[in-house]
């Protein structure tokens, strides 16, 4: 069974940091595109950043370009989102999501989710 456990998520002021961390199970890390969604609640969930199953390569959204990281740490199966600069539009739940289908964690709707942790940025 595919678990994802997002962790990390607060209240943070604008221009602030957070980081965000995922414990995997269940499934070979490696073979999987694993990343982040988030999901502001009656809007559609979109894909933030992941890793790819082919090269290790990453992706991120337009607006994560330039202020997120994704990093993993494969001994430990987990995945993290260093969050920088964060703004008030970046408040949402954020989901730790993989899968074997890169494309639909970039999309925003992955194969497999986790339970989801909240970020919250004041102005």
């Amino acid at each position: 069974e595919v678990q994802l456990q997002a962790s990390g998520g607060g209240l943070v002021q604008a221009g602030g940091t957070l980081r965000l961390s995922c414990a995997a199970s269940g499934f070979t890390f490696d073979d999987y595109a694993i990343g982040w969604s988030r999901q502001v609640p009656g809007k559609e969930r979109e894909g933030v950043a992941c890793f790819s199953t082919y090269d290790g390569a990453t992706y991120y959204s337009d607006s994560a370009k330039g202020r997120f990281t994704i990093s993993k740490d494969t001994a430990q199966n987990t995945v993290y989102l260093q969050m920088n600069s964060l703004k008030p539009e970046d408040t949402s739940i954020y989901y730790c999501a993989a899968g074997l289908h890169e494309i639909r964690l970039r999309l925003g709707f992955p194969e497999y989710w986790g339970q989801g942790t909240l970020v919250t940025v004041s102005s």
